[in-house]
């Protein structure tokens, strides 16, 4: 696998699960409940999105990664 490529998919695991911490905290806090379809389905979302958006965005970031 592409190094490129393997970086942006564990860039959308860990937006997913930041997703995921974020929206349990909101139900601990708030006291109200999202349906499980609704957290898997805006959760796949933010794993395509977060993993289309750094491979897209590649080159164009400043940082510190092997080349």
């Amino acid at each position: 696998m592409d190094l490129r490529t393997k970086s942006s998919l564990l860039w959308g695991v860990v937006a997913a699960l930041a997703f995921l911490v974020l929206l349990q905290g909101y139900e601990l806090l708030a006291d109200l409940r999202v349906t499980l379809g609704a957290k898997a389905g805006v959760t796949i979302v933010v794993l395509v999105g977060a993993t289309a958006l750094t491979y897209a965005a590649h080159g164009r970031l400043p940082g510190n990664e092997s080349p």
